[in-house]
């Protein structure tokens, strides 16, 4: 067998380019986490010495820090001063969380599944799920801040408007399920939209659903009847006599063991002319479509968390976070749905309507 050198070399920088992303994604944790972006935001060029300065931080470990930055292409370097720039385009993504292209909570994703390496190692071999719960717990808060920019920027402005007769329906007083809601940030932005509305949230982690009960409180929406949230599964939460006006799916889907029972039981529960509203990560139908920065972030989270609960619950489905839309709509026909459709498109999103 011959060995093109070439090939090597490419393949050798391109490892060394993985363990230099990987060790600048842990630093730029700990930038997060010290507030060194937020501190460089908007302030122009800065020495090693006035960032540590303005963050109580030590100007050597800055120092260092800032160079790892600079190679990475985070921050500018200007070598004739010996000075540091955080680009504002680079801000929107690092310190503005009303941005919705904020993603910095996603190092803290990262540093959470590093923690269960051992459990999916063992998973592996067995074959066995790592259940959603099992997540070390650093995991919870940030997916609930990586999602929320995204949610806050489109669902109100833009996926509700974009199904057929929704918005009238819950202007007027419609009823709400938001199915795997985790610490509700989807759930406090529709009842907040919609005053009128009367708001579910249903996880079956019953710590997730504390923490939505505090966030409705923080909202200012403890003392309201409109909004609740409750640990319920995805196929047997409680049903109004009148069903539900829309029931949304935001990032679940995909992890559940058995999804089609989840949207047979979405099914029954919709209220006549009722709508399902399903988010999900961005992905083409085939491997090879997702064969991308985008697909590769995908299956890496789906090997780690997705595909993992899913085993876990034993169902007929590991659908993973790249299955596509076919494999969704499939799913959504054979639980006797009659129209499945694109409504929208989002940086890291695909969203589709579904109705029986």
């Amino acid at each position: 067998m011959s060995i093109d050198q070439q090939k090597v070399e490419q393949f050798l920088g391109q490892v060394v380019g993985d363990l230099g992303a990987t060790v600048s994604s842990a630093l730029a944790h700990l930038g997060d986490r010290l507030g060194l972006y937020r501190a460089m935001a908007g302030a122009g060029q800065l020495t090693p010495g006035q960032l540590a300065e303005r963050t109580g931080t030590h100007e050597r470990y800055v120092r260092e820090w800032l160079a790892n930055q600079a190679a990475g292409g985070y921050v500018e370097y200007e070598p004739t001063h010996g000075t540091y720039r955080l680009p504002p385009e680079h801000a929107l993504v690092l310190t503005d969380e009303d941005s919705p292209v904020h993603m910095a909570a996603g190092f803290e994703q990262m540093a959470a599944i590093w923690a269960i390496e051992e459990k999916l190692e063992s998973a592996f071999r067995s074959g066995d799920g790592v259940a959603w719960h099992e997540q070390n717990p650093r995991f919870f808060g940030s997916t609930e801040a990586i999602f929320r920019p995204a949610y806050r920027a489109h669902l109100v402005e833009e996926w509700i408007p974009a199904l057929d007769g929704v918005a009238g329906r819950l202007q007027a007083g419609g009823r709400v399920a938001d199915v795997g809601c985790g610490h509700g940030a989807s759930s406090i932005l529709l009842a907040q939209a919609f005053p009128n509305a009367t708001v579910s949230g249903f996880d079956y982690h019953d710590a997730s659903i504390e923490t939505a009960r505090r966030r409705a409180a923080e909202a200012g929406l403890d003392r309201s009847e409109r909004i609740h949230f409750d640990v319920a599964d995805a196929g047997g939460y409680p049903v109004p006599a009148a069903g539900y006006d829309l029931i949304c799916f935001f990032d679940a889907l995909h992890d559940f063991g058995d999804p089609e029972r989840a949207v047979v039981h979405a099914r029954d529960a919709l209220s006549e002319g009722g709508t399902v509203l399903l988010v999900e990560i961005r992905s083409g139908d085939r491997t090879e479509d997702n064969l991308n920065p985008i697909g590769r972030l995908g299956y890496g989270m789906s090997t780690f968390v997705c595909t993992p609960n899913a085993l876990s619950q034993q169902g007929r489905y590991a659908l993973g976070g790249q299955a596509g839309p076919a494999a969704i709509a499939e799913i959504f026909e054979k639980a006797g749905y009659t129209q499945f459709r694109q409504i929208a498109q989002a940086p890291i999103h695909q969203v589709f309507e579904a109705r029986p």
